[in-house]
């Protein structure tokens, strides 16, 4: 991995907010509420690093991606990038901003337009930007063909001609076109069967290692997050609650959401008893958020002061923010001590699961 942190953070981000007002009435006039999607997010992100973030649907991840690319306007908050506000950039400078922050999306068959070779398709970025002549962009698009694992005489054919991880493979290869620094992947394996998953996780390392990338990796799937983060941060509802490098993360997590999301992670022997329980419930409505922490709901620390404050995003230890009023207090904890005492049920289905996971294994080697 390559990283370059004497040079300063290639992202900055500073109490990024986004909040959608809810209407109601014949005229769509009176409004009634506000959903807070992204609410005073901060993190950074260092030159050839990964920083995943995780949490579930609903959380604020892929806003929060479309907030740092300026595809949607923030509410509130900073955007720097390479050390410059972008936060209100606008016209010229921003379309040339673009060359330098690209992004991979979930789906694949809907990314890609059905009308346009393969070819068009990644050489539409190069015009777009006035990069090169037409032999150079045929030459560069050949380029990026071989760049993904894919041969030059596809540039002809069309994205329904391609399987699923192929497509996603011409989705990254259209993303690196204009040689960018930042590439966000937004659920970039969710939509691929599993045997394809890791195929297309180890091409983004490897062109990570070999471009010097970074990326801001969105996943709610933490065995993907394991494989491909160097840090992470854990979102839940509209907040970032924990922050810390990947293998801290998943040894001992701090905050009891993380907690939670590790402890959901299937085992592979559902034979073995458990002793920890995960909090139940759902996850609230955005437009009615708990007042205090968020997760108070569903926390079995939670006081009267989780009740009553927002608790701020604050270094634990070096290089591990944690939003939680009681993280120093929290008893000690480690995902490998497993999930919550298994019903005959639950162990039948983690058992299903483990086995389909090791066909699957088996067949893809």
């Amino acid at each position: 991995m390559i990283h370059h942190s004497s040079m300063g953070p290639l992202l900055e981000v500073e109490g990024l907010a986004k909040h959608y007002p809810v209407k109601k009435g014949l005229v769509l006039a009176k409004t009634v509420g506000t959903v807070k999607a992204v609410d005073g997010v901060s993190f950074s992100l260092n030159r050839g690093e990964t920083l995943a973030l995780v949490g579930e649907s609903g959380c604020g991840k892929s806003t929060t991606a479309r907030l740092v690319l300026r595809l949607i306007e923030p509410s509130a908050g900073i955007v720097r990038f390479e050390g410059v506000d972008i936060t209100d950039m606008k016209g010229e400078p921003l379309r040339r901003l673009r060359r330098r922050m690209q992004i991979v999306f979930q789906d694949p068959f809907a990314s890609l337009n059905p009308r346009m070779t393969v070819g068009d398709i990644l050489e539409e970025p190069l015009i777009v930007h006035g990069i090169g002549e037409a032999m150079e962009r045929r030459a560069r698009v050949n380029q990026l063909l071989g760049l993904v694992g894919l041969a030059s005489y596809h540039a002809g054919r069309y994205p329904h001609e391609f399987s699923g991880g192929q497509r996603q493979r011409i989705g990254i290869a259209r993303a690196l076109a204009v040689e960018p620094s930042l590439v966000v992947c937004d659920e970039p394996v969710s939509a691929l069967d599993v045997s394809i998953q890791a195929q297309v996780v180890n091409l983004l390392k490897d062109l990570q290692q070999r471009l010097g990338l970074s990326y801001l990796f969105i996943a709610h799937d933490l065995a993907v997050v394991k494989h491909m983060a160097d840090r992470v941060a854990v979102m839940y509802l509209g907040r970032i609650v924990e922050i810390a490098p990947k293998d801290a993360l998943f040894a001992a997590p701090t905050h009891p959401y993380t907690r939670t999301l590790l402890l959901a992670i299937p085992r592979p022997d559902p034979h073995r008893r458990i002793t920890r329980s995960i909090p139940g419930g759902d996850m609230p409505s955005p437009l009615h958020p708990p007042t205090g922490c968020h997760f108070h709901t569903r926390c079995g620390y939670a006081t009267d002061l989780c009740r009553s404050e927002t608790p701020p995003l604050r270094e634990l230890m070096p290089g591990h923010q944690i939003a939680c009023h009681h993280a120093e207090t929290l008893p000690a904890f480690s995902a490998a001590e497993g999930v919550h005492d298994a019903t005959p049920v639950a162990a039948r289905r983690l058992a299903l699961y483990a086995e389909r996971r090791a066909r699957v294994t088996a067949v893809a080697g």
